[in-house]
Order: structure tokens, then sequence, then C-alpha cells
């Protein structure tokens, strides 16, 4: 049995024109093979179809036409696509460029309709010879529009998102704005009409079981308004101004001592001031300090 020569299996494919016809139409992409002058020297059965299909009768031959010409005779909507695909090819033949890729609409009664378009010089010693390749790309421009419509509806969609959180951020601050001044009122009117009728139950003569029904209600009373005393702008409305004062110092960390020196009081009045506090905020628990809860609140 012979060997093989190692170069043998390198040696290039020698295709006749029978088999070179036969790849040539079993090409899905309408082609065609033109000249240096642009005319038609070869289409494949993609390109006839298509021809067919475009209301050409079956014994239509491109073979002979120039290309050029009908691409330069060509009007109305598609003359600009008809001259970029013409000047495109014409670079191609006068070797400017070595490939010309150009994709357009071919829309038609049964839909529209886009195709990718491709010319190459062939490479050989001969005479000039340019493959004109027209591929359909319908689905991939379809997909493409619909991922732009896609991407669209979503930026309206984030559009929309975003001016629905401003005015989500406008109602909160309306509503914390609605709270404060609704707070502010209850506690004005507490000041008002509640309290000094209270302080004055509290000191007139009034029976032990009397005076201890006022005390439920002075406490009970504070537990209401003490969640309100959350800031010191609400705070300044239930407090007296001496009240105020010692409670300032008090947050800066002086002692009773200091503050009786400062305020140019006594000591247990100091004292008797912090104790009101103590009970406007709700602190009744003697391990609360009064200091670090005036700290937390602003």
């Amino acid at each position: 049995m012979g060997t093989r020569k190692k170069n043998d299996s390198a040696a290039p494919l020698n295709l006749t024109e029978e088999l070179a016809r036969t790849v040539l139409n079993s090409l899905s992409a309408h082609i065609a093979i033109i000249d240096e002058d642009g005319v038609i020297l070869e289409t494949n059965t993609a390109w006839r179809n298509f021809a067919i299909r475009s209301g050409m009768p079956e014994t239509h031959d491109d073979r002979g036409v120039n290309y050029l010409a009908v691409c330069d005779a060509t009007e109305g909507s598609d003359i600009d696509d008809a001259g970029a695909v013409a000047d495109g090819i014409r670079a191609v033949i006068s070797g400017d460029e070595t490939e010309f890729l150009y994709d357009y609409p071919c829309h038609s009664a049964d839909g529209p309709h886009w195709y990718y378009m491709r010319a190459i010089r062939m490479s050989g010693s001969g005479p000039v010879r340019v493959v004109v390749s027209h591929e359909e790309i319908t689905a991939l421009k379809l997909a493409e529009e619909a991922l732009k419509k896609s991407q669209e509806a979503l930026f309206e969609q984030k559009q929309s998102l975003e001016e629905t959180n401003i005015a989500l951020k406008v109602l909160l601050k309306q509503r914390e704005e609605d709270k404060r001044a609704l707070e502010k009122k209850v506690l004005a009117n507490v000041k008002d009409l509640v309290l000094p009728y209270v302080e004055k139950l509290k000191h007139a003569r009034l029976k032990p079981k009397e005076k201890t029904l006022v005390g439920i209600i002075d406490d009970h009373l504070n537990d209401v308004i003490s969640p309100l005393l959350q800031s010191f702008s609400n705070a300044n409305i239930l407090l007296t101004p001496q009240e105020m004062q010692v409670a300032s110092l008090v947050k800066d960390g002086k002692t009773s001592k200091e503050i009786a020196d400062i305020l140019n009081v006594a000591e247990t009045t100091a004292n008797f001031h912090r104790k009101n506090l103590r009970k406007k905020f709700g602190l009744t628990n003697k391990q609360s300090n009064l200091r670090s809860y005036l700290l937390s609140i602003q």
C-alpha cells in the first residue's frame, strides 16, 4: 500500500464550474457576481427567486444588467440607499476598499424587511470580479426594535417611579409637618385649656378622695403629653421660661448648685424645676437621667 505524501492534504481544491455553481446556489444569501463595469455576470438561485417574488417573470434573468446603472437610476425614497450602495461597490472595484458593508430596508406588501449587503473583491490575477450578497436580517431588526421599545418602556417606568418617589417624599414631609403642627396644637390646648384648671384643683380645698382623683388626672395627662415633648420646640410650649433655662443648663452638664448660682435662685428652686422637668418629660423612673434625655432630643 503506497504512502501518501505529506503535502497532498494541503493541495488546493480545484473546483469545477459545475461544483462552484452548486455551492453558489446552496447559499441562502442573494448573490450576484459583477465585473469592473458593474455588469452582472452570474446570480444564484436565491437571487433569482427573490426577483420572481418581487414581481419579475420566472424567465427573468439579471445577467447582463448593469447593477451600478440600476442603483444610479433609482428614485424616490430608496435613492439615498441606492446611492450609498453604488458608491461602496465602486470603491471596492477601484481597490480603494477591500470590503463594503451596508444594511437597508426593503419593505413589501407582506410586511417590513431589512437586508444586509456585502460587496467584496474576488482574489486572483484575472479580471476584476466583485461578489455582491444580500442577506435578510428582518428577524434581527425586529428583535432590535423590540429591545429598543422595551428599553424605552423601562426608562419611562423608571421616570415614573422616580416621580412617584419624589411625590411620596413630598407627602411624607408634609405629613411630618402636619404631625408636628398637630402636636403643637394639642400641647398648646392642654397648656391653655386644661393645665390651668388642673393646677387650680390641685391647690383647692379638696377631700382626700378628690385630691387622689386630681392626682390621677394629672399623672395620666402627663402620660399623654410626654411622648409629644420629643423636641425643645414642643417642650417650649409647656415649659416656663425659667424651666427652659434650667433644661438648657442641665443639658450643658451643670449641677443644681451651679444652676442656682447662674440663675441667682435658691438651690431648692433649681431642684424644684428639675423635678417639674422630669415630670413633664414623663421620666417617672428614678434611674432615668434627665441630662441624657435632654441630649437625646433636638
